[in-house]
């Protein structure tokens, strides 16, 4: 049994941190992207209902602010593209409360990265590229496979994530012995797609090869724009291996007025629910207001990544304190 003092992982999972990282830059360097840092505190944050988040005071004279620990970069980045910085990347630490387990720690590493005149197919393929280059002297892998978010949803359950069938969804969830779905997902279409998804689609994803998941519908918009060739879905992007989810990417939403809106209605849900109070992120915004570029972007959770090169279960492995270690 390890004493509290000493690091959750083998120092191997620190040397192939390293050795990641190191590869990464590399990568980046070689496309002319530049690495970028932005501040861990901020006076607004992300505003996903789903969220918890870190708060802290800074306290200057008579005055006192809170501040929140970032949940991800993208917005800080995101200003700096409409200031002009062309494609960025940037590796960092953020940080989301109440997350813990197997795959979660509430202090992780993420990379985060934006292409200027890059669609969604053009971010998948460089994510692609990246993700195969890092694993190359680590596993063994099929081709990397895209696959819409509706016919990957349709041939594992036999249900259309398009169109919302109480009924149908309901009948699913009891051949597969779980009538407990009616009381946590109502009549919300998207409660009931995360539930259906996250227990029945996403373990089946990627055993072999990393799955691009694209093409959500459009009431999980987040922060990606709506397609334009079918309204009913969104340019967003998930990465998948074994089951995990790796990374989370759009093609930008450039509109300020919808995303402010959109802003609105997930501070409004998180006030419905409960959830502890944002502070909507009006410099974002303005910068929007001033022209996001034609762009499109990725979050990758490096821990997780680590955890698959380096054949581990548990995301403690690879980090060299855990939080109950920190």
């Amino acid at each position: 049994m390890l004493s509290d003092w000493q690091p959750s992982c083998h120092i191997d999972a620190l040397r192939l941190r390293a050795e990641v990282l190191h590869k990464i830059r590399g990568f980046f360097l070689a496309r002319g992207v530049l690495e970028v840092e932005t501040p861990l505190l901020g006076h607004s944050c992300g505003t996903d209902p789903h969220l918890g988040l870190f708060t802290t005071t800074y306290g200057y004279g008579a005055q006192a602010d809170t501040l929140f620990l970032q949940t991800s970069p993208e917005f800080a980045m995101k200003r700096l593209l409409c200031a002009g910085s062309g494609s960025i990347y940037q590796i960092c630490k953020a940080f989301r409360n109440g997350e813990s387990g197997r795959f979660h720690n509430p202090e992780f590493t993420l990379l985060e990265w934006y292409r200027v005149g890059y669609n969604l197919g053009d971010l998948m393929t460089e994510v692609a590229d990246l993700l195969e280059y890092l694993c190359a002297s680590f596993l063994s892998l099929k081709t990397t496979k895209r696959l819409s978010y509706q016919d990957v949803f349709f041939s594992t359950t036999g249900l259309d994530p398009l169109t919302f069938s109480y009924e149908q969804y309901y009948a699913f969830a009891l051949k597969q012995h779980q009538p407990e779905a009616l009381s946590l997902c109502g009549d919300e279409h998207g409660l009931w797609l995360d539930f259906i998804f996250s227990h029945y689609v996403q373990p089946t994803l990627g055993q072999s090869e990393f799955y691009l998941v694209y093409g959500y519908p459009a009431i999980q918009s987040s922060l990606a724009r709506i397609n334009q060739d079918n309204p009913e879905t969104v340019d967003r992007v998930e990465v998948f291996f074994r089951g995990v989810e790796l990374g989370n990417g759009y093609y930008e939403l450039q509109d300020a007025q919808e995303q402010s809106q959109r802003f609105d209605a997930e501070i409004q849900t998180r006030a419905v629910t409960g959830r502890q109070l944002v502070v909507k992120d009006d410099r974002l915004v303005s910068a929007l207001e001033h022209g996001l570029p034609e762009c499109a972007g990725i979050a990758i959770g490096l821990d997780r990544l680590l955890m698959i090169l380096s054949h581990h279960t548990k995301i403690e492995d690879v980090l060299s304190f855990s939080i109950d270690r920190a």
